[in-house]
């Protein structure tokens, strides 16, 4: 099972990704918790070049080529190997963030985008892709509070202007309009508690999780 979790900054998609990982795990689901931009060796390091430094440390068409550079990396020695394997994949971020951040947000064709997808990773998808809204003040906010003290402040996407924001809310809602078989619009103004429990009744609808009850 290959399950994503996208949206923009400060929505708590990586606090809910890391939830549900553990809740599988403690009822006995192979798991793996992966990220990206990184979620390999060498694509972690590509991730230390996109979200550190200014805004325009890299044009926009660097920009693409380097996370398409992390996510074959990923894919070819984290992700695949894993579903292969039969294990569940839970994802902080993938695709469906290079469309929202470089395409509508950056401009990059997205007829290019899909070519590059289907060059790196071929015609999988994720079973599932969980979408986090939430006002795009409300997120930066949640966002540059939550990088406070770090020593390796990764906020160089956090820094791109409010209205790059607001392009990437449109673009994630749209992307899930028009993918609606695998993809679910979460409320990210409610409570952690309750965005996890509204995952596991969707997953348990859709006949994903062995559960015949949710847990507490």
């Amino acid at each position: 099972m290959f399950v994503t979790f996208e949206g923009g900054e400060g929505t708590g998609k990586s606090t809910q990704a890391l939830i549900l990982a553990d809740n599988l795990k403690k009822s006995g689901i192979d798991v793996i918790l992966t990220r990206e931009p990184g979620g390999s060796p060498g694509a972690e390091i590509i991730r230390n070049l996109l979200v550190t430094g200014s805004v325009d440390r890299w044009s926009t068409m660097s920009e693409v080529l380097l996370m398409y550079a992390a996510r074959a990396d990923h894919w070819q020695n984290t992700i695949k190997p894993a579903l292969d394997y039969g294990k569940w994949v839970l994802c902080d971020r993938f695709a469906d963030s290079t469309v929202a951040y470089q395409g509508y947000g950056r401009g990059v064709n997205k007829d290019f985008l899909q070519l590059l997808y289907s060059h790196i990773v071929g015609d999988t998808v994720p079973d599932f892709t969980f979408i986090f809204d939430l006002d795009v003040n409300v997120g930066l906010k949640r966002a540059n509070s939550r990088m406070s003290g770090d020593a390796v402040v990764e906020g160089r996407f956090e820094a791109m202007d409010i209205t790059f924001h607001k392009r990437l809310r449109v673009g994630f809602l749209e992307i899930a309009k028009k993918n609606q078989k695998r993809c679910t619009v979460l409320d990210a103004k409610m409570h952690p508690r309750e965005v996890h429990r509204e995952i596991l009744k969707i997953l348990q609808e859709k006949g994903a999780l062995p559960w015949s009850n949710l847990p507490v």
